[in-house]
């Protein structure tokens, strides 16, 4: 399958699913307190300007629009139109949140220029965030460093993602967690992999938080929610 057709496919599944994992995003038990400390690891001030890469629903804008007042700009990028649709009615009461289509793993010039910014945006913007996203990205680890060459030095990335726990209680916790990653891996649905998709999450969240680590001059690490959230918060150091 080539990479426009994983593409269309990956849309047209998150398009349909959009209300679902709407709801799942807004009213599963422990994610609303990680997307608020998602928000507090970007170390936002009033007036700042942050962009959230692959924001889906809009279910964290509200909560990086409190950290940066209604001074600041919020900018939501995600590539399925069905998604951003609900995003930007979810959000339309904020004239300072906008939601764009465009691509996580470049860095979003065109978005600042549609909401007024100048296109020197490693001047413009303070943080990055990344909800769940790195694991759908063919290279983690080079989008988190185009993403930390975008905020620039003393800037902000923040990485939220789901991988199997380390916890004692481990066992039945990666069982459901994998369950729940083939049923959200499109196109289909298949009791057996040749490569087994929560491995495979496994390996790509691990490169991008550890590029991330890399990165920074200070670093922030929580887990969430028996220990499948793993939270990492950097500010970015000079190379």
């Amino acid at each position: 399958m080539s990479a426009s057709t994983n593409s269309e496919s990956a849309q047209e599944f998150y398009g349909r699913w959009a209300r679902l994992y709407d709801l799942i995003a807004r009213r599963t038990p422990g994610i609303p307190r990680l997307r608020g400390r998602a928000a507090a690891a970007c170390g936002l001030e009033s007036g700042d300007t942050v962009v959230e890469m692959g924001c889906g629903t809009g279910a964290n804008l509200p909560y990086l629009r409190e950290r940066v007042g209604p001074e600041g700009t919020v900018i939501g990028v995600d590539f399925t139109r069905p998604v951003l649709e609900r995003a930007r009615d979810l959000t339309s009461e904020y004239d300072n949140v906008h939601v764009v289509r465009g691509d996580a793993t470049s860095p979003p010039f065109a978005a600042l220029e549609e909401t007024g910014h100048d296109t020197d945006t490693s001047a413009s913007v303070d943080a990055v965030l990344a909800t769940f996203v790195v694991g759908m990205l063919a290279d983690p680890a080079g989008a988190v460093d185009d993403w930390c060459d975008l905020v620039g030095p003393d800037g902000h990335v923040v990485l939220a993602n789901a991988a199997r726990s380390d916890e004692w209680y481990a066992p039945p916790v990666n069982a459901v967690f994998r369950a729940i990653v083939v049923l959200s891996t499109p196109p289909t649905m298949k009791l057996r992999y040749e490569n087994e998709p929560h491995l495979r999450l496994d390996r790509k969240i691990d490169a991008a938080h550890a590029r991330l680590r890399e990165r920074s001059a200070a670093i922030a690490d929580e887990t969430h929610v028996f220990g499948v959230v793993r939270l990492t918060g950097g500010e970015i150091a000079q190379r």
